[in-house]
């Protein structure tokens, strides 16, 4: 984090805007909580990624709650491109002052460069490589900052600046964290799965029960404990170990698996103020 935020500070007075990702369901345990005084004054963009996972009514909110705390969003999904093709015009339009100064400077057509942050997983390759395309067209090092950024032109005159994605040193919030490794920005190799299993099944069974039901074909589970849900979903799925035992592990890989992958439906875990 230390490097990252020392990249982002030297970068910051060669860049025009700030583009976050963050995971459309949870936009704000997915946001860097330290992003706002780093980068200060700059304009950003926020795309609210993954929109096609999420629940399109609560994505519709926090589109507007941003709206209502000065600055832009953009429901994306940036492995299909879905929504993307209104990125640059935003782009655009969030700098229309700084495009005018350039112009009236005898500077019309000089680049507009932007800065893309996110933490891991939530979709930043995979916006950098859908806006690039496919020859990922890289620009040479910009003067004064670091060698190890990366820039790449995107359209007619933009040009993103990519940056290392990582998470933050310490999570005031517990519940953060588990909504972090729930979709997967936490390695699961220094995870528990069953734990992470059964708090993801107290979060759904609170908001979304009719879609654990629907998905795994159970029912009369609301009352029950949340390993007794996982084994209810184990056993129907045959995941068994000898003696008729519950295979855990598998089934709450399977159950992160499929949340992970959209097949629960489309699900928000957390809400706008």
């Amino acid at each position: 984090m230390a490097k990252t935020r020392r990249l982002i500070k030297e970068s910051l007075p060669f860049v025009d805007l700030v583009t976050e990702i963050v995971d459309a369901r949870i936009p704000m345990s997915s946001s860097n909580p330290e992003l706002a005084e780093m980068i200060g004054n700059k304009p950003r963009i926020v795309l609210l990624n993954k929109c096609d996972v999420a629940d399109e009514k609560e994505t519709a909110k926090w589109v507007q709650y941003y709206k209502d705390n000065g600055m832009y969003a953009l429901p994306v999904d940036c492995r299909s491109g879905k929504g993307l093709n209104a990125y640059l015009p935003l782009v655009r339009q969030v700098l229309k002052d700084k495009i005018k100064r350039n112009t009236e400077k005898g500077m019309a057509g000089k680049p507009l460069r932007v800065m893309v942050v996110g933490i891991p997983n939530t979709g930043k390759s995979s916006f950098i490589n859908k806006m690039a395309g496919r020859n990922r067209a890289k620009v040479a090092d910009k003067p004064g900052v670091t060698r190890s950024n990366s820039w790449f032109v995107v359209g007619s005159g933009i040009e993103l600046l990519d940056t290392p994605g990582v998470l933050w040193p310490k999570f005031e919030d517990k519940a953060v964290g588990d909504k972090l490794a729930f979709i997967g920005s936490v390695k699961d190799e220094i995870l528990d799965s069953e734990t992470m299993a059964m708090r993801l099944i107290n979060v759904l069974k609170n908001g979304y029960a009719d879609r654990i039901g629907e998905r795994f074909k159970i029912n009369g589970f609301e009352d029950k404990e949340d390993y007794e849900i996982l084994e209810m979903i184990g056993r129907k799925r045959g995941m068994l170990i000898s003696g008729g035992e519950i295979d855990y592990e598998r089934a709450s890989v399977m159950l992160l698996d499929e949340y992970r992958g959209g097949k629960l439906g489309r699900l928000t875990l957390e809400f706008p103020e």
